[in-house]
């Protein structure tokens, strides 16, 4: 079994403080990604960045791009992004708008999405999807477990390339072990610890623990 990416999720007000977070995790991830929220405040310049820093490593766009697909995926693929995300709401048009600039598009799964949904983006050609627990649910007190795990299952069952996030910590890692997720995605796990590089370098190392 392929081990999972790492992947660093950069979700802070400022770029300064983002880029200083991922100097010194950056040696332990896969992937780099610029957050929702740090594009929100800092725009496609958060992705420039980081492909600037990181030649060699996959850079994730996180837009969760609801509409004007085809200028949303332009613009971050000029800017150097390798993947892009799309919120599972986006229109099918939406998606194949996007998919004609930037190929690898992840679906983001929020909210009430079907499995019909799935399919169709399966048809279209969107092979990555992306499963987690948002920040809110957690928050309100949400914990994974095999309702979450079945899903995953499911998801990969169907062809997709299955990322997970949303509260990961070191110890539930173990719960995926034996299911072939494509990469586990760590936000305040790294970016809200004294020391970015430990923390990425624990889960990279529990990453390996299970998948080798």
């Amino acid at each position: 079994m392929t081990r999972p990416n790492l992947q660093i999720a950069l979700d802070q007000d400022s770029l300064e403080d983002a880029l200083g977070i991922v100097k010194q995790a950056g040696p332990e991830v896969d992937v780099v990604e610029a957050g929702t929220i740090l594009q929100l405040q800092e725009g496609v310049k958060a992705v420039r960045c980081l492909r600037h820093m990181f030649p060699d490593k996959i850079v994730v766009s996180d837009t969760k791009c609801a509409d004007a697909g085809g200028t949303v995926a332009k613009h971050s693929k000029d800017a150097g992004a390798d993947w892009m995300t799309m919120i599972c709401c986006a229109t099918i048009p939406t998606m194949q708008a996007a998919k004609k600039e930037l190929n690898d598009l992840q679906v983001e799964l929020y909210g009430d999405w079907t499995w019909d949904q799935a399919k169709k983006w399966r048809e279209i050609g969107i092979d990555q999807a992306v499963y987690h627990q948002s920040r809110d649910a957690l928050l309100a007190g949400e914990v994974w477990g095999e309702k979450d795990l079945s899903v995953v299952k499911k998801l990969i069952d169907m062809g997709f390339k299955v990322s997970v996030t949303g509260g990961l910590t070191v110890d539930t890692l173990k719960l995926f072990k034996g299911v072939p997720v494509f990469t586990f995605i760590a936000g305040r796990a790294i970016t809200g610890q004294d020391d970015p590089h430990a923390a990425a370098k624990a889960l990279r190392d529990e990453i390996t623990k299970y998948w080798g």
